[in-house]
């Protein structure tokens, strides 16, 4: 499993810290070590067809006992259906072992789920649906008729009694209507009695089904849980601990599926069963993006937030980790450049790099700069938000009816804001329009996801202002506000296909995210006048 490189490695090339895994710049010798393993995937023609659909690898770099520098791989999930290659190390667990617990109660899991499909489609069961779909709706045919008939027939006794009839016609009509009336509750009982008749004999196949799928999920909870307990993860001090023990911490509580299984926690927990120190590791992506995550070819990425964070936040303790660059305390000398200014509000300029409003950083943020600067104002300032890497136009209230005026305008979105960015790429389309739903990915926060059931509507109309052979000067006009809009309708495959230049997320890294919010136009919450107000990107 240990693979040494094949010229020696010098200790002074070595990084001081091992790395943060959810913020990194891949290590010289993480590079390397990936290259390897991307040579050794092109030999692997078998997995051709798997590994065009996309999965994710891990690369870790070690030093042995005797001081021999080396690297270990992994792949997330399985390859092939099976957890255990030569080059790989091997799972925190198998759950594919073919005699272990989790492939036979797989299979008694699974012969429930045939048993209550052939339920499902058995013909007399079928055939029971079916009947009571027409008697229902033949006995709704019947009733509407007969009540229909019956209001008639009030009519014409109605129109009768108002030619004084005599006494006996007075009674046949009292008779008549009291006929009518019994007679409509003896259609109505006599079809209750043969749709429950039916319904009875659904219910013998509906019972079992339900109790089929109760004891399909008690018996899946179980294997969960005892899938979980094989997972005991080493940390840098030798101790152990289960996937629920770490995860109770947590806002989810429960590990998630899939925990534990990915490429980072198995190479650090064959790097301490082996006696391996861990010096520095890396995740890269190989081969198609998911369909709604955006994922490229070849590049790096940080360790997920949601399976991976609680375990690697256990796994690295013991370790001396490089500091997560985010938190590092960052003292802003850009200043907020006042484009409009008037009593009730301004418009201003946002340098890339400056948060919005106050976060879990402690970098300095435009809510921090205005306070200071206006002491006075009422409300809650930031009308709207540019993300942290982005330059452009911010509008800024200086009292909470003025702030309530705007949000409004951005909601009913007859605020008009025009965007420009370098895109990593050609769009060959002069313009157009994009529309993927977008919505948070839960299990790796900040990224967004396109998803048809989860998202919310998110529109963009775009037009192409320059283009070079592998780069685009693009003109972006949101027409609604989603968190991410701009970088995944940009990079995702169903919408450009191409990553704004600098986008860590979506894209690669870069001096910066060449993304600016370039003008807003809006009207004035006080003047009513459309205000206009527009800063050129400097790149």
């Amino acid at each position: 499993m240990l693979h040494l490189f094949s010229e020696p490695v010098s200790a002074h090339i070595l990084p001081a810290r091992f790395t943060y895994p959810f913020h990194y710049t891949p290590h010289p010798l993480c590079i390397r070590a990936a290259e390897k393993v991307q040579a050794y995937l092109h030999t692997q023609t078998q997995w051709h067809k798997e590994l065009m659909n996309g999965k994710m690898f891990g690369v870790l770099i070690v030093q042995s006992q005797t001081g021999e520098i080396g690297y270990l791989a992994a792949f997330s999930g399985n390859l092939a259906h099976q957890n255990n290659h030569p080059f790989f190390v091997p799972p925190v667990f198998d759950l594919l072992q073919p005699d272990g617990f989790f492939r036979i109660e797989e299979e008694n899991i699974s012969a429930i789920n045939r048993k209550i499909g052939e339920i499902e489609k058995s013909q007399e069961y079928v055939n029971l649906k079916k009947l009571l779909s027409e008697e229902s709706a033949r006995a709704k045919q019947v009733l509407s008729d007969m009540k229909t008939r019956l209001k008639q027939s009030r009519e014409i006794r109605e129109a009768r009694r108002q030619s004084n009839p005599d006494e006996e016609e007075l009674a046949q009509m009292v008779k008549e209507s009291q006929y009518q009336k019994a007679e409509l509750k003896r259609q109505e009982r006599y079809w209750q009695q043969q749709i429950a008749g039916i319904q009875t004999d659904i219910s013998t196949f509906e019972t079992e089904i339900s109790q089929l799928k109760k004891e399909r999920k008690n018996r899946s909870a179980t294997l969960q849980q005892q899938l979980f307990d094989q997972f005991r993860l080493l940390n840098g001090y030798g101790e152990t601990r289960g996937l629920c023990s770490i995860f109770e911490q947590t806002a989810q509580k429960t590990p998630p599926a899939g925990a534990g299984e990915c490429a980072g926690p198995k190479l650090l927990q064959y790097a301490y069963l082996n006696q391996l120190k861990p010096i520095a590791m890396a995740e890269f992506w190989w081969g198609n993006s998911p369909k709604t995550e955006i994922r490229h070819h070849g590049q790096y990425y940080p360790a997920c937030k949601g399976k991976c964070e609680p375990i690697l936040n256990h796994m690295l303790q013991g370790l001396s980790v490089e500091d997560n660059p985010l938190l590092n305390e960052k003292s802003s000398t850009a200043q907020l450049d006042i484009l409009f200014e008037d009593e009730w509000l301004l418009v201003i300029h946002k340098p890339e790099g400056m948060l919005s409003v106050p976060g879990k950083c402690n970098q300095v943020s435009v809510y921090d700069l205005l306070v200071k600067q206006y002491p006075d104002a009422t409300g809650p300032i930031i009308v709207h938000r540019l993300d942290m890497a982005t330059s452009g136009l911010l509008i800024i209230a200086k009292t909470k009816e003025v702030h309530k005026h705007l949000q409004a305008q951005f909601k009913e979105h007859t605020v008009k804001k025009r965007y420009i960015a370098i895109l990593d790429a050609p769009v060959a389309e002069p313009e157009g329009t994009i529309n993927l739903p977008l919505c948070l990915n839960p299990l790796d926060r900040p990224r967004q996801i396109v998803s048809e059931e989860y998202g919310k509507t998110a529109i963009t109309t775009y037009k192409v202002l320059e283009r070079s052979a592998d780069k685009t000067r693009i003109a972006f006009y949101p027409q609604t506000g989603r968190t991410h809009q701009l970088r995944v309708h940009a990079a995702h495959p169903a919408g450009l296909n191409a990553p704004i230049i600098g986008d860590e997320l979506y894209g690669r890294k870069d001096k910066r995210l060449f993304l600016h919010a370039e003008s807003i136009e809006f009207t004035h919450p006080v003047t009513g006048k459309r205000i206009q107000t527009e800063r050129k990107a400097d790149f």
